[in-house]
């Protein structure tokens, strides 16, 4: 751990507010002398390591503004977490997370969350989950979703919503659509077979916007109109298409079959070397 001392040593000396330790081996925040001392930081790197336990200590660091915890093996988060006053990235993509703790939304500051890449469902989401105001930029990628919870309403100011690839998401909820902010939304890979009228409301067509659609089992008339492009399918939904989705939603169809096995997922192993294969 000679290198982790001497990184720690060389940003207390210089007064470095951002320490970098990324692909260190370390396996607990413990191997880090005097870390939680270091109350000037503002950027902390700790991704492609070992660390499976997050201490609660962790919200001493109350200056930090950017927290990287990318390719971890974390199962679990303190609830306090969500009391760093100044956070304002939190990446907690490629872990072992099933569920959130309670209060996780209690960020004051928070404008990026990366949770992409872990094992979290509809049901490991706290209440307060979708009350950070603040949030522009919410990656929920490559987890185990099948529903997203309406309260995504809340969310006024989110830009950016990633829901792609190897979730399960059946349906989008109506409230996205009122999220007049939004910007890029990319659902690609999931098992949606019809999208609320309301995504239509969402200025999604525009030169600077993305809307990734592709890879789901769309019901015919969008699976004609994404062929067109992207752009066609927003023009589509419409009051035609309300009564084609009233009538789809009626009729109780059965869900598209599940797109892949998980059990050889990324999150979902345990050894190092399962990891890296």
């Amino acid at each position: 751990m000679s290198k982790v001392k001497k990184a720690v040593e060389e940003a207390r000396e210089s007064g470095n507010p951002e320490l970098d330790l990324v692909d260190m081996k370390i396996e607990s925040l413990e191997q880090i002398p005097n870390l939680l001392r270091m109350t000037n930081l503002t950027r902390l790197s700790l991704s492609h390591n070992r660390i499976s336990l997050i201490p609660p200590s962790l919200a001493d660091l109350e200056n930090l503004e950017i927290l990287n915890l990318f390719n971890n093996h974390i199962e679990e988060l303190p609830t306090s977490i969500s009391s760093l006053p100044k956070l304002r990235i939190l990446n907690l993509g490629m872990n072992k997370l099933d569920s959130l703790p309670r209060g996780f939304g209690a960020f004051p500051m928070l404008e990026v969350l990366d949770l992409t890449y872990n094992n979290l469902t509809e049901n490991g989401l706290p209440g307060n989950f979708f009350m950070i105001e603040s949030l522009r930029a919410l990656y929920l990628g490559d987890n185990d979703l099948e529903y997203l919870p309406p309260d995504v309403k809340m969310l006024k100011n989110l830009q950016i919503l990633v829901l792609r690839e190897e979730n399960d998401l059946l349906d989008i909820p109506k409230e996205v659509g009122s999220l007049a902010r939004l910007r890029e939304l990319h659902i690609q890979g999931n098992r949606l077979t019809v999208l609320p009228p309301e995504i239509g409301l969402v200025d999604l067509s525009g030169s600077k916007c993305v809307l990734r659609m592709d890879d789901n089992p769309w019901v015919v008339p969008i699976a004609d109109q994404l062929e067109l492009g992207v752009n066609h399918v927003i023009d589509y939904i419409s009051d035609t298409y309300r009564i084609l989705y009233s009538r789809h939603i009626s009729a109780g169809a059965q869900p598209a079959p599940p797109k892949a096995d998980k059990s050889r997922k990324v999150s979902r192993l345990t050894s190092r070397s399962e990891r890296t294969e």
